[in-house]
């Protein structure tokens, strides 16, 4: 579900120092958009946040998340967003940001 070795590797990229940081700024901008998500009543511009939730999502391992985003994205850009399981994706993410919090102090020593 996470890859913990973009974790590492981000952790290195940003310092230790700001990796808390990071990963406070990550959790907060994709939270919005998940909200955004699943308080939209119709797929308007759907292409674009779930290109947008897939990008952040790798910045930080989220290997899951990436991948349903991903499937939706090509599903969106080829007008078949009726295909999209929009509740499979938001499932996805709590858990993957379930499990991307409670396993971080032991797979990347913050």
């Amino acid at each position: 579900m996470i890859d913990w070795d973009r974790v590492a590797t981000l952790k290195e990229e940003v310092g230790a120092e700001d990796f808390e940081e990071v990963v406070e700024l990550f959790l907060e901008e994709v939270d919005s958009a998940i909200d955004a998500l699943a308080a939209q009543k119709q797929h308007e511009d759907l292409e674009e946040k779930l290109h947008f939730l897939k990008g952040s999502a790798l910045s930080l391992g989220f290997r899951s998340f990436s991948d349903l985003c991903q499937a939706g994205e090509s599903a969106a850009a080829q007008s078949a967003s009726s295909t999209i399981d929009l509740n499979e994706i938001l499932q996805c993410y709590a858990q993957s940001r379930q499990s991307f919090l409670t396993e971080l102090p032991a797979k990347v020593a913050v």
